[in-house]
């Protein structure tokens, strides 16, 4: 099965673009290939993320929509608030775990998703109390 290898973001805000990303993990740096434009890069799992000048003159599309799992959806959701972003949906539970909807500088929908592992958190408090439940007994 293909899995993704490269997302390319054009913007005529670069650094906007790459403060927010920033702000959500992302520790990007300076590439130029050849005599192509500058701009940022990151390795993002397996793939590269990447943030380009848009062209004088493009439209930048807010119709894509983006995602990334995150360890700490509330502690993201707020550090990009500090950058201004828009905040469509606050942190919800929800059967994939704790997710919210933040737009960037451009106006891109970004879903932030915190995965639940409440089954292995869940087991280890069970055995932790019984524990402490076994010391108070003696």
């Amino acid at each position: 099965m293909p899995t993704f290898s490269l997302v390319v973001l054009k913007t005529h805000k670069m650094e906007d673009l790459r403060d927010f990303y920033e702000a959500l993990g992302f520790q990007f740096k300076e590439e130029q290939h050849g005599k192509g434009p500058i701009h940022w890069s990151v390795k993002a799992g397996d793939a590269v993320f990447e943030i380009y000048p848009a062209p004088d003159g493009h439209t930048v599309d807010k119709s894509t929509r983006i995602g990334f799992a995150l360890d700490d959806v509330t502690a993201a959701v707020e550090a990009v608030r500090a950058h201004g972003a828009r905040i469509d949906s606050k942190p919800n539970s929800g059967p994939d775990g704790l997710r919210a909807i933040v737009r960037d500088p451009d106006g891109r929908a970004v879903e932030l998703i915190q995965v639940s592992e409440d089954d292995d958190s869940t087991e280890d408090e069970a055995v932790e109390d019984e524990e402490d439940d076994e010391d108070d007994e003696e």
